[in-house]
């Protein structure tokens, strides 16, 4: 039995092949506590994670953590289901046993009988089969070996529920979960009494279950903490960009102040009359002291130009934003694209889709239901075995798909983005990548590039295949306030539960290739 009261980081700091990724970060998580890390890709969520669960050994700082502490594990060292979930159960058994076996007036009986009430150990078999069931964990007498990566993972996180440890450590939990699922593991995390640390790119999940947001925002020392769920973040980080795009102008107006003032020729001291003799002294000592009062002020001008050049706020950085103007010659009357009597076989069928210039559009639907392959269809990357596309004159459409391909993989991203706004400065794409053949560049690096090419240059429709795969959440949040404004029409296919709750367009649900 631990009587470590918290999970307690201090100063870690991490290196990857001379690379820091973690740099003197502290956290605290106590027991009730539910804490969200948030951050670009790459930042250090997973890293800092496997720190605290003592799955790797930090170069500096310290952890502590209680002995009951879980990780959801990618794989798991067992055979068979059933082994899986007896595992998980153990310690009930165990403890179950203690409270036989042991003196009533002792301190052991008294610390069995603390853990097993904060664990619930007599409702544990109960508690088992309803996480089973929830998290739709089927065939709990099969092998390991035959089922698939998405069921192992969700018997992964059902043993950590079964078990409930004193701090629970969960990276990206919900994949491979439904929204049933999902639902169901939110309120079984909400339930939970220990510390639980969550890293997750389901903007919904964070808004259900955390009571803080851990930032680990690269451009900042340490870690930034939130209380509240993400929408107390989003709003806090809102806030938090207006007082910065403030002060980043109010600097530059003082910048340019400074500069105009320190360029400036002294003034003349006086009109251009002639003296008598005797006003030349006077002359001479005003014109003495006027310069030496003009001088202090043009050092005093320079000393704080060189100091505040020296220490300006960053440029805000911008925003994803789709260009004002079309490129294309979408109609403003009729439709830009219409499908009738469409047949993939097995995949889709559908009999009539029209897709107008200002369409708002998103298509739901669970894996396999045609979502991807409807996308491939309206940008004509798929041919129908039966109906028609018909596609209005000049119209331009644009696909981003789960897996980009270039069809020049040996050209860089430098030379194939054309946008006004430099591709850093969209945070879609590291300068470390700008120079690399986009062929050597992974699935996620690809579809941001992608992404950046169809903002910069907006086709007349566009067409976006689960577009906020691979994004940070803040990326994700600009895309979705992109799409807003963007010109012409949008057709999105989506899980994203955060993306779906704020959409004010039409709506389609497929299932099974049909609409539902």
């Amino acid at each position: 039995m631990s009587n470590i009261p918290f999970l307690h980081a201090r100063d870690l700091v991490k290196n990857y092949d001379g690379r820091r990724v973690l740099d003197s970060v502290t956290l605290i998580a106590s027991p009730g506590q539910r804490i969200g890390l948030v951050g670009d890709n790459g930042v250090g969520k997973s890293t800092l994670l496997r720190l605290l669960a003592g799955r790797e050994e930090p170069d500096d700082g310290v952890v502590t953590r209680p002995d009951d502490c879980g990780f959801l594990l990618q794989e798991l060292p067992f055979s068979t289901v059933r082994e899986v979930i007896e595992d998980a159960l153990a310690e009930c058994r165990r403890v179950e046993r203690l409270l036989v076996e042991l003196d009533p007036e002792s301190a052991e009986f008294g610390d069995a009988l603390e853990w097993a009430e904060q664990h619930d150990i007599w409702d544990a078999d109960r508690r088992a089969e309803l996480v089973l069931d929830g998290l739709k964990v089927s065939d709990v007498d099969g092998s390991l070996d035959r089922i698939s990566g998405g069921q192992r993972s969700r018997l992964a996180l059902a043993a950590l529920l079964i078990r409930r440890p004193r701090a629970m450590l969960l990276d990206e939990p919900t994949n491979h979960l439904d929204d049933d699922a999902t639902t169901f593991l939110e309120q079984q995390l909400v339930a939970q009494q220990g510390a639980v640390v969550i890293a997750s790119h389901d903007r919904v999940f964070l808004d259900q279950v955390c009571t803080d947001i851990v930032d680990l925002d690269p451009t900042r020392t340490g870690v930034t903490r939130f209380g509240g769920a993400y929408s107390d973040y989003l709003h806090a980080k809102r806030a938090e960009r207006q007082r910065w795009e403030q002060r980043y102008a109010d600097q530059q107006q003082e910048l340019a102040a400074l500069r105009e003032s320190v360029d400036l020729t002294a003034p003349s001291i006086g009109p251009n009359r002639a003296m008598k003799d005797r006003n030349k002294m006077a002359y001479g000592m005003r014109t003495n002291r006027v310069q030496k009062q003009i001088s202090r002020r043009v050092r005093n001008a320079q000393h704080r130009l060189d100091e505040l050049t020296a220490t300006q706020v960053a440029k805000p950085p911008e925003p994803l934003r789709f260009n004002a103007e079309l490129t294309g010659r979408a109609p403003t009357d009729g439709n830009a694209l219409s499908l009738r009597d469409i047949e993939v076989p097995g995949r889709l069928r559908l009999a009539e889709l029209d897709i107008a210039a200002d369409t708002r559009l998103m298509v739901r639907g669970d894996n396999g239901a045609g979502k991807s392959t409807l996308l491939s269809v309206l940008a004509g990357r798929l041919q129908p075995a039966a109906g028609a596309v018909e596609t209005a004159e000049g119209v331009r459409i644009g696909l981003l798909e789960q897996d980009v391909v270039f069809h020049h993989p040996h050209r860089t991203p430098r030379r194939l983005y054309r946008g006004a706004v430099p591709l850093t400065e969209l945070g879609l794409l590291a300068e470390r990548d700008l120079d690399r053949p986009v062929g050597t560049l992974s699935v996620g690096q690809r579809r941001r590039l992608a992404l950046a090419m169809l903002v910069a240059e907006p086709p007349d429709v566009l067409l976006l295949d689960e577009p906020t795969n691979h994004l940070s959440l803040s990326l994700a949040e600009e895309l979705e306030s992109a799409l807003r404004s963007a010109p012409g029409a949008v057709v999105v296919a989506t899980h994203d539960r955060w993306l779906r709750r704020g959409w004010r367009g039409a709506e389609l649900v497929l299932a099974d290739g049909r609409i539902a």
